[in-house]
């Protein structure tokens, strides 16, 4: 298993205020759902960071996103170790198979791979 990328996800009821902000910083706007805005550099496009209002399908926020090349294995991984699941692993309209999983520090983990 390896991970792709790690992207903060800020919960934001300021979104297009804070993209401005963060454009200052470098960063441009790269996707935009309506209640989830990534931007990412352009210099370096894995450095990314999100805006949410809030979770489309998922009860709680997520605070960071990692992106793996196998979802399915981690998934089983963090069952096997007893970790918290909170939000179940499940394929999205958006492209993404994804689950929720909560660490040790009580933070809130989106654990993503793209379809």
């Amino acid at each position: 298993m390896s991970v792709r990328r790690v992207v903060p996800n800020i919960r934001s009821e300021a979104v297009h205020e804070s993209r401005d902000f963060y454009g200052l910083l470098g960063f441009e706007e790269v996707m935009n759902h309506g209640w989830i805005m990534t931007l990412a550099s352009a210099s370096s496009p894995t450095a990314q960071v999100s805006l949410m209002t809030g979770d489309k399908t998922a009860p709680v926020t997520p605070d960071m996103s990692v992106e793996v090349d196998d979802v399915d294995a981690v998934h089983a991984a963090m069952q096997g170790s007893g970790a918290e699941i909170v939000h179940p692993l499940q394929d999205e309209e958006w492209g993404v198979r994804r689950f929720f999983v909560r660490d040790p520090n009580g933070r809130v983990i989106n654990v993503l791979g793209h379809l």
